[in-house]
């Protein structure tokens, strides 16, 4: 064996172990949507949003108490700060009010543009040159997802695509900076410092939400908080910038252009909505994007 097959093999097993953490991330924050329309059954969405936060957020100062990591550096926080805004409050809060007025299903297609807006977000934030096959296949996937999304609103935007785009946005430039930053810190601690660093506001919106909304809480409730706080919040977070970090942001971005169709499967099978015909056909471009996606090199 020469030492160039022993360097091979580890990073072939990290490639692996990363495409399926990025996986398993991308199949956990799939349940979101249905999550956040479960929560809104008995709260309003900026007690949702709140909430939402603030668990997570305790959640996370106590795996940080507990394993006694220290406070990152001052150059760190910006990025931190990033991922606290974009991903612990500005998508959870535009997402939440959108489904007020939108279903599952049409909400889906901001996640079928996250993965383009992240890679080019990372590509300018890191200066990395990606292929233009890469392009080609993100750009087609999220043009395929896209609009089999708006097929299933027939193709009519609403008020809440305006909250959409915003999520957008916001959401890509905390998964760039995130997934840049776990070169310096794992992944779990740039989740948890970004909950943490939201705490206060998650907090103050809290009291204040509860004050001004109405709250009547129900089983179907207390599950979907419970799952937005404990996964689509901090847990599939820790196991998605782990992947990043092993493959990298660009990469792992588009494994995020299977979650659309994941979203829409749970539309059905737990919100009652009801499915195009195209969906056999969708699924097989993204399939076929990702796998593309999968083999470019930067």
């Amino acid at each position: 064996m020469t030492a160039q097959d022993s360097a091979t093999r580890p990073a072939a097993v990290a490639v692996r172990s990363g495409t399926l953490l990025a996986a398993l991330a991308v199949a956990a924050f799939s349940f979101s949507f249905p999550a956040t329309v479960w929560a809104l059954d008995g709260l309003g969405p900026w007690t949702t949003t709140g909430v939402r936060g603030l668990l997570a957020g305790l959640l996370a100062a106590a795996c940080l108490a507990g394993a006694r990591v220290p406070v990152p550096a001052r150059d760190h926080w910006p990025a931190l700060l990033t991922v606290a805004v974009g991903c612990v409050l500005g998508f959870p809060l535009l997402t939440t009010l959108a489904l007020q007025t939108s279903t599952t299903a049409h909400s889906a297609v901001i996640i079928g543009v996250l993965p383009l807006a992240t890679a080019a977000l990372s590509s300018a934030l890191t200066g990395r040159r990606l292929s233009g096959t890469f392009w080609a296949a993100a750009g087609l996937g999220a043009l395929a997802v896209v609009g089999f999304a708006l097929q299933q609103s027939h193709g009519l935007p609403t008020l809440g695509d305006v909250y959409l785009l915003g999520a957008l946005l916001l959401c890509a430039a905390g998964y760039a900076q995130g997934g840049r930053l776990t070169a310096y810190l794992p992944g779990w601690q740039v989740i948890a410092w970004g909950v943490i660093a939201a705490l206060p506001i998650s907090t103050l919106v809290t009291v204040l939400a509860l004050v001004a909304e109405p709250v009547h809480l129900t089983a179907t409730t207390i599950v979907g908080m419970t799952y937005l706080a404990a996964v689509s919040q901090f847990g599939g977070f820790v196991v998605w910038y782990r992947g990043m970090a092993l493959i990298g942001v660009p990469k792992a971005s588009q494994l995020q252009l299977a979650q659309p169709l994941l979203t829409l499967v749970w539309a059905v099978l737990l919100m009652g909505e009801h499915l195009s015909p195209l969906a056999p056909v969708t699924a097989l471009v993204v399939v076929g994007c990702i796998a593309v996606t999968q083999r470019t090199r930067t």
